[in-house]
This record gives structure tokens, sequence and C-alpha cells, in this order.
């Protein structure tokens, strides 16, 4: 087997409802995604994961906590994990970044935010040195958020930057699942919310010719 990690998304808070920026702002979960991360993680626990590291902010530390009471395992708090930082759109609605910054939104970067080449190089690395540290056959729970994860899922699949934008965010509470093969890391769920079927296709090691 192939060591793999679950990239989950925290659960939902109140900025989530209101379309506002989070970033490194540190908004705790709503009671609807405190109800999230229970469900979700009775159905990860099923996985039988080795390894729980969670960003330090709480929205995404209080979803790794759902998990580790049901599988009793401790959680690694890891700064890099954090969101993109937005510096001045923190807070704001998407109505109100464009007003402001039009041109910025636009690009959507914050004049005084963090670049996705960053996040997406801090996240990979975290990712990757955490998976190091697990057996072959282990599973890595990586508790973060929605333009982290989706950043540092592309740089670890590859894909240049012009096409990370082909990958898909993650629903609140939502997960993909990737994979260490010979050849790297590759895709093999993308913002689930239940748990991976087998795959048996011609396009598979395991499928019967």
């Amino acid at each position: 087997m192939s060591r793999r990690v679950v990239c989950w998304r925290h659960g939902q808070t109140k900025w989530n409802l209101e379309q506002r920026f989070q970033g490194h702002s540190d908004i705790p979960l709503d009671e609807t995604g405190v109800r999230q991360a229970r469900r979700a993680a009775s159905l990860l626990a099923s996985l039988k994961p080795t390894m729980l590291v969670s960003s330090d902010l709480q929205r995404a530390h209080a979803t790794a906590s759902a998990l580790s009471g049901v599988t009793g395992l401790g959680i690694t708090v890891d700064r890099d994990l954090r969101e993109r930082s937005g510096g001045a759109w923190e807070g704001l609605t998407r109505p109100e970044i464009r007003e402001r910054w039009p041109e910025q939104f636009e690009a959507w970067e914050a004049p005084d935010g963090e670049p996705v080449t960053r996040v997406a190089e801090r996240v990979s690395l975290s990712i990757n040195r955490w998976a190091e540290k697990i057996d072959d056959d282990g599973l890595l729970v990586v508790a973060s958020h929605g333009a982290a994860l989706r950043l540092g899922l592309a740089r670890l699949l590859g894909l240049p930057e012009e096409l990370w934008h082909t990958l898909g965010g993650l629903s609140n509470c939502s997960w993909s699942v990737i994979e260490q093969g010979r050849k790297g890391w590759r895709l093999l769920e993308h913002n689930a919310g239940t748990l991976p079927e087998p795959v048996r296709s011609d396009d598979s090691p395991e499928a019967a010719h």
C-alpha cells in the first residue's frame, strides 16, 4: 500500500455564511460547523488514520478535535497549514472588496496579502513533511482551510500555476484524498463528503483484464 493523505477543510463559520474573507482571522466554528465536523469525523475514523495534523487557527483545530475524540489520535499543530492571509481584505465581503480594490479584485490578490505561490509552497511542504513521518501504509489527516488546501494540492500534484484554477474548491468539512505513488502524488478523491469507493477500471493497476 502507499501513503495516503486526507486534506480536510474545516466546518462552517459565521463568516463563511456571510461570505467574508477569513484569512488569518481566528473565527470559530458555528453550530452547523460543529455538527459537520462530528459527522465527517465519524466517517473519516473508519479509514483508520494514523496521524492527525491541524492548522493552528481554531476553526481547523476544532474540526480536527472531532476526529481526535473518536480515534484517540493526538493533534499536531502546524502554523504552515494556516489559510492564505488576506491582509486588509479580512472581514470584508466580495462586493466590499470589489468596490475598494477593483483591479486587485480581478486578480484576487490583496495588496498586502499573501501571494498564492507562497501559500502553495508552504502548504505543500508541510503536507510532504508530515507524510514522510507515517508508515508506507499510513493515513495522514490534515485539517486546514479551503484556499490553503486547494493551492497546496495543486502544487503537490505538479499542476503548472496557470492551471491551478482547474482544481475546484472544497466545501465546508469536505476533503480530498491523495496517494503517493511511484511517480509522485495523485488525486484519488476531491471535495468528497462520503467514503471513497474502490476504483475498478482499465485505468487502475488492480483492474482485472
